[in-house]
């Protein structure tokens, strides 16, 4: 294995456990059959500002670090 194979798997790892901590920081969404009603669908204040909050947060960074976690799976897929 070279040094830059071990290099990336060593960053894949720390990624890996980054995201694992960050999905388990992340709530539940069990909304049931109330997601189905109108009145869930409302534009409150809450929902509009969802990008600014934690939640909104940690949504983002799954998304990226789970972006980032493929494209280094396959990058050090090739090299090796």
């Amino acid at each position: 294995m070279s040094t830059i194979s071990m290099v990336l798997t060593g960053i894949l790892l720390v990624l890996s456990i980054f995201l694992c901590i960050i999905i388990l920081l992340q709530s539940k969404r069990s909304a049931g059959l109330g997601a189905i009603s109108a009145a869930s669908s409302a534009d409150t204040y809450w929902s509009k500002n969802k990008g600014n909050s934690m939640e909104g947060s940690l949504e983002k960074y799954t998304k990226i670090g789970g972006a980032l976690f493929m494209i280094l799976a396959f990058v050090i897929n090739i090299l090796a």
